[in-house]
């Protein structure tokens, strides 16, 4: 029964316009005469705009999360890369921090000598790239958050999330022994992929199913990132979200708000399976946010 109740209050604990909500443009509203010219003129434009996405994926998760939704970028001729970074994937590693994640990332675009960058981050991926673009700021050319988390300066990821569910993330941490944040199926299936199929929601399960939550409860300096405002941004939102709870928490406009000035797109969607079932509209999302 206790077992029960902790799975409960976690799943009401984390338990959402315009596709482009404003564009400005010196200063302006963009207006366009119609809406039906908006999406010509945007869906020529990016026919003819080649992108390089760098895609960092969120907890719970490895690199494979973006497989599907990397092969339609791929198909409308954009670059992708898709780095795992540290302590994940195959080299899991419970101690790892969040400095040595973003390094790992930094270390990716040097090494592969990548300019124009347009990075995108999911859930916890949106502290990531805040962190890498301090280091890497030249070779940005956009940042996209997916359904992200984007604390404030001296803020962790934890701290974005209700303070009973924190309660709860906490209460799991300790009991695992090793430093990690297994999620009960239960609450994953419901809050995580309540899109998918049952057999699906395992399948995503499965690739990662403990996350090291030493990052998720560090503090983290984002002075840097917050002096930054000649990157552009772009906060994607999925509207069937329910990772994190309605405001005063919800992706948007609780975490998309932080950002100051982005442009917003929104279509529908899960937190993990949708990238899965239907990863050309994802595509579709990420290049219209990551656009000119």
């Amino acid at each position: 029964m206790k077992k029960m109740n902790t799975m409960l209050a976690l799943t009401l604990a984390l338990g959402t316009a315009f596709s482009v909500n404003a564009v400005f443009e010196n200063g302006n509203i963009a207006k366009a005469e119609s809406s039906a010219e908006v999406t010509q003129e945007m869906n020529a434009t990016q026919k003819k705009q080649k992108m390089t996405f760098v895609l960092i994926h969120g907890a719970w998760a490895d690199a494979s999360y973006w497989k599907e939704t990397a092969k339609s970028l791929r198909k409308a001729g954009h670059t992708v890369h898709t780095p795992e970074y540290a302590g994940h994937g195959a080299n899991f590693d419970a101690k790892v921090t969040h400095e040595e994640i973003t390094k790992s990332v930094v270390d990716y675009i040097k090494k592969n000598n990548l300019h124009d960058v347009v990075l995108v981050g999911h859930s916890f991926g949106g502290t990531i790239i805040a962190k890498v673009t301090e280091q890497v700021p030249n070779d940005i050319k956009r940042l996209v958050f997916l359904d992200a988390f984007i604390p404030k300066d001296g803020e962790s990821m934890m701290d974005q999330v209700p303070e009973h569910a924190q309660k709860i993330f906490e209460s799991l941490r300790d009991a695992s022994g090793d430093n990690t944040i297994t999620l009960p199926f239960p609450v994953f299936r419901e809050t995580f992929a309540n899109k998918a199929t049952l057999e699906q929601a395992k399948e995503i399960y499965a690739v990662a199913p403990k996350e090291p939550a030493g990052p998720m409860f560090e503090k983290l300096d984002l002075k840097k990132f917050y002096s930054l405002e000649n990157i552009p941004k772009s906060y994607v939102y999925q509207t069937e979200d329910t990772a994190l709870p309605p405001a005063p928490f919800a992706w948007h406009p609780a975490q998309s708000s932080h950002l100051g000035l982005y442009r917003l797109i929104v279509t529908e969607g899960d937190h993990m399976s949708t990238v899965h079932n239907k990863p050309d509209l994802i595509a579709e999302k990420l290049i219209e946010a990551g656009r000119d």
